[in-house]
């Protein structure tokens, strides 16, 4: 009953009357600092009312019918030095500007390359600084994402820290190209993105763009269902020094200390980030410890822009992947249970990555962008395992062992796996742009990884003299990924644009090391050799017309192919290696933006031959195969408005709408007694893990200036947890509202100080976003068993965050 006396006395104050204050005029002029010449021009927001005007040719502007209040007051103009400041309005007020001329070059120029625009007929949305602030109380960016259109979270430990995921448009993380700076995130490997690597690494971000469906050329692994680049911190003018913490359920910490310099004699910029995130989870046991920092210098000249990024993640994670069986679900005890109980079985990574990125204008129509990157990654995960064979170790001399009498062929034991990997390589754009109507980009990459995986025993019940420590399986993997691509855009005429990008990729993989006398071996003892190579040509090119300055349409038809992951290959029985994925992409899409309303709208068709799904087959050590099945296709519509109701009142939603389909399903059944293997076929199922359904919306109301509350809600239809569409073997369909309040103000000794609440999941919904099956036969009798990952209930997040 509190809650909803809560949501009712929020909707309330939704409804309060929008012109129960003054209403006042606020003007000025604004001029060149040196000339004290008059800029035209110059764009003006009052951002809490999303006010917008522009000066005329005598530098006037003016905002008419300001409700009385204290307002953050965005002033922008090219050429020129943007800022911001805190401006309270009271009565009629007459405020003047002096603008400084800077042509230093900026950060932007860095990954204009791989970035959509209205231009690249591609379907995309952005979250800019201030939003990702707004939502940054230290879970992990997949939840930064979640009102994105299409986007589907979950969290291992039930709360958005530790290991956390994110599924768009139904394709995980394997099939979303993540880029930092333009530089590969993608583990070149699984083609998996592991966010606790880089904690808290959003207080280092600028922006985010996501681009649904193939997308623009870009580094790295083929997006199948997105890509998403992140822009580090861009210049700060002025020197700065920030503390945020956040503190709440679950015993979750996040303390933040950032600080700069700010652009020193017009030319350096020093800027650091410290980190430390800790949080019990609210799965039983599945506590994060995460530490992170990140440092950045540049040299910011009239046409050069050269600037070295620094930054780390170290990371301590108890272990909850096992999930929890499907009749524990309604038992509000036993939906916390992790299985694992050996008080190490945790997870220990550290990531350390290092950019050096280079800009330079050649000429007024040429500029050439230049990265280096290193990242080097180590760690591994402890597990306790109760009466393993010896035979499966080969650091044991023996397979039995007779203790006391009795004849042992097992032991208990603990096992550390392994992974030591270094991955560097350069990317580059060179941007040519001789017209207003014609640019032209060729860029690209080329990148190496090499990662070393072994396991160690570092204790044994019944170790018998044997060397614990000593590797039990070592093997070697090295992979070369080449790209380059040319893109461009032509305006045809004043409304209609042409876009064309082609891209060129060179993958080699090696997997073991055919010189050595033993050339490798998996975890479960099979060998592992092999050297494969792939040559893919990836056409894009779409339409633009241009109906006015607030409305557009575009059309763009993309094809993606991509390389199998390293399960693939190395579970693959002999003969058996399946082959490359191939996407055609079609997109169709218009937008519409205004001062009051913004509408994005788009339809998709993505057609995919040779998809790798599960099949439930397994190799002759028990490895899950993945095959591929000839014809599988997403299709749908997505739409994302924004509607500025009053001065005061903000309406936003997404929707999605879709099927995801696959023509043949073949489903690989195991029944052991007797031992055969069923086949079992199906047509036109569902592809799992894709929703039909996904919706997004919240109201957003700014009472007085500086205070926002936002009321949002999520719907995510059932999810097939496989290929089967067998309702048994699924996920519900799930609705779960969230609150939100942020609230910033200036004093007399602090620039800025910020407080924020996040109540989760606030009328305390059971759902469970991800899960797995597996199912085998046994006589006449099938067996299924399902384990979800369940999400905590009603749970807080708090933050204050003081800036000097």
């Amino acid at each position: 009953m509190k809650m909803k006396r809560l949501i009712w006395a929020f909707l309330s104050l939704l409804l309060l009357p929008t012109l129960s204050w003054g209403q006042h005029d606020l003007s000025g002029r604004i001029v060149d600092k040196n000339t004290s010449e008059p800029l035209a021009g110059v764009v003006l927001t009052l951002t809490e009312i999303d006010a917008q005007v522009e000066t005329n040719q005598a530098g006037v502007y003016r905002f008419s019918d300001v409700p009385e209040g204290t307002y953050n007051l965005v002033v922008r103009a090219e050429n020129y030095l943007s800022f911001g400041i805190r401006i309270s309005v009271r009565a009629n007020k007459s405020q003047d500007f002096r603008m400084i001329l800077t042509k230093n070059v900026t950060d932007e120029v860095l990954i204009t390359a791989i970035k959509a625009s209205d231009q690249t007929a591609t379907t995309y949305s952005v979250l800019d600084q201030e939003a990702i602030q707004k939502r940054n109380f230290g879970q992990d960016v997949p939840f930064l994402l979640n009102e994105i259109p299409g986007v589907v979270v979950n969290s291992d430990a039930g709360a958005g820290i530790g290991y956390t995921a994110m599924r768009i448009r139904g394709s995980d993380a394997t099939r979303i190209n993540i880029t930092l700076n333009g530089i590969p995130y993608n583990d070149p490997e699984s083609h998996g993105t592991f966010w606790v690597n880089l904690p808290d690494f959003a207080s280092s971000v600028d922006n985010i763009q996501v681009q649904r469906g193939v997308g623009n050329s870009t580094n790295g692994a083929a997006a199948f269902g997105a890509s998403i680049n992140l822009q580090t911190t861009k210049l700060n003018y002025e020197p700065y020094a920030e503390l945020a913490n956040s503190y709440g359920s679950f015993n979750t910490w996040k303390n933040t200390l950032t600080a700069g310099t700010g652009l020193i004699k017009d030319k350096f910029s020093f800027d650091l980030r410290l980190s430390n995130i800790h949080s019990d989870g609210w799965v039983d046991r599945a506590e994060t410890d995460l530490r992170s920092f990140f440092v950045s210098g540049g040299y910011y000249g009239k046409k050069t822009l050269l600037k070295f990024n620094v930054f780390a993640g170290q990371e301590r994670t108890y272990q909850s992947w096992w999930g929890v069986p499907e009749e524990y679900l309604d038992d509000p005890v036993l939906r916390r249970d992790n299985y694992y109980t050996y008080e190490n079985e945790t997870d220990n990574y550290w990531q350390d990555h290092y950019q050096l990125l280079f800009a330079h204008e050649l000429s007024d129509e040429l500029n050439l962008n230049l990265a280096l990157h290193y990242t080097k990654g180590r760690g591994y995960f402890e597990q306790f395992r109760e009466g393993d064979s010896f035979r499966e170790y080969p650091i044991f001399s023996f397979n039995e062992l007779v203790v006391n009498n009795d004849t042992l062929t097992e032991t208990n034991l603990i096992r550390r796996r392994w992974l030591d990997n270094d991955f560097y390589g350069t990317t580059y754009s060179l941007d040519y742009q001789p017209s207003d109507r014609i640019r032209l980009t060729l860029g690209g990459a080329a990148n190496q990884y090499d990662g070393d995986h072994f396991g160690e025993v570092i204790w044994a019940e019944h170790a018998q003299g044997t060397d614990l420590g000593d590797r039990y399986y070592d093997n070697r993997a090295l992979k070369t990924d080449v790209n380059t691509y040319l893109k461009g855009s032509i305006q045809l005429t004043d409304a209609l644009n042409l876009y064309a990008d082609l891209q060129y990729r060179h993958i080699d993989y090696q997997i073991g090391d055919s010189t050595l006398e033993r050339p490798g071996n998996d975890n479960d003892q099979s060998p592992i050799i092999g050297d494969f190579n792939f040559n893919f040509f990836n056409p894009k090119v779409g339409l633009t017309y241009q109906f006015n300055q607030a409305s557009h349409v575009y059309g763009s038809v993309s094809l993606s192919k991509r390389e199998p992951v390293r399960t693939d290959f190395i579970d693959a029985p002999d003969g058996a290696t399946p082959t490359h994925e191939s996407l055609t992409d079609v997109e169709l899409g218009y937008r519409y933006r205004t001062k009051g309303l913004q509408f994005a709208g788009n339809l998709y068709f993505m057609d995919y031959q040779n998809q790798l799904i599960p099949t439930g087959a397994l190799n002759d050590v028990g490895s899950a195969l993945r095959q591929n099945v000839p014809d599988s296709y997403r299709a749908g519509i997505e739409l994302d408005a924004s509607w500025q109701i009053s001065r005061i009142l903000n309406f936003r939603a997404n929707f999605a709408l879709s099927r995801n389909k696959i023509a043949n399903f073949a489903e690989v059944l195991y029944n052991y007694d007797p031992y055969e293997v069923i086949v079992v076929g199906y047509n036109n199922t569902d592809i799992a893990f894709s929703p039909n359904v996904v919706g997004g919306a919240s109201l957003n109301v700014t009472p007085v200036a500086g205070l926002e509350m936002s009321l949002l809600g999520k719907y995510v239809g059932r999810q097939f947890l496989d290929n089967t569409s067998n309702e048994a073997r699924s996920l519900d369909r799930f609705f779960v509202t969230d609150l939100r309040i942020n609230y910033g103000f200036q004093t007399t000794w602090a620039k800025e100080i910020r407080l924020g609440l996040l109540v989760n999941n606030l009328l305390n919904a059971q759902y469970e976003p991800n899960g797995y099956t597996y199912s085998y036969l046994l006589g006449a009798e099938q067996f299924t068993f399902n384990f979800y990952y369940p999400q905590a209930g009603t749970n807080l997040l708090a933050s204050l965050a003081i800036r000097f």
